[in-house]
């Protein structure tokens, strides 16, 4: 049986959680459009 990769909660939030996406450019571009769009703003 095919055991899923599974990457620690830590890693996942430094690498795509809301500060991480708040550090560049396009992340802040990404989170602005998903509130543009009404979405709550919910990033990992």
């Amino acid at each position: 049986m095919h055991y899923p990769h599974r990457i620690s909660k830590v890693k996942r939030a430094r690498k795509i959680g809301f500060r991480a996406r708040m550090k560049t450019k396009n992340g802040r571009k990404m989170i602005n459009n998903k509130r543009r769009a009404g979405r709550k703003v919910q990033v990992v």
